[in-house]
C-alpha cells in the first residue's frame, strides 16, 4: 500500500499525471511516431519489447495510458482510471 503512495507522490512531483488524461488519450493515433506521443504525453512511465516491438505506460496501475508500437509506430493503445 506505502508503495502506491510513493508512486502517486512521485507523479505528482513531476507533473506527468496531469498528461495522463481523457482529452490526450483522445488525441492518440494509430500510426503515430514514438516522438509525437512522447510530446504529448511526455517520457513513459516504464517501456518493454523485444525486437521491432515496444509497449510504454505512463501512469500507475490505477490510472494509466499504455501504448504499443511496431517499429516506433503506434500499432495500438488502451487507458484506464482516465478523467
Amino acid at each position: 500500500m506505502r508503495g502506491r503512495y510513493l508512486v502517486l507522490l512521485g507523479c505528482l512531483a513531476l507533473s506527468g499525471c496531469d498528461k495522463v488524461s481523457q482529452e490526450n488519450f483522445a488525441r492518440l493515433e494509430a500510426g503515430m511516431n514514438r516522438g509525437e506521443v512522447e510530446q504529448l504525453l511526455g517520457k513513459p512511465t516504464e517501456c518493454s519489447g523485444a525486437l521491432a516491438f515496444t509497449s510504454c505506460t505512463w501512469g500507475d496501475q490505477e490510472r494509466f495510458i499504455s501504448v504499443q508500437y511496431a517499429a516506433d509506430k503506434v500499432l495500438m493503445f488502451s487507458g484506464r482510471g482516465l478523467r
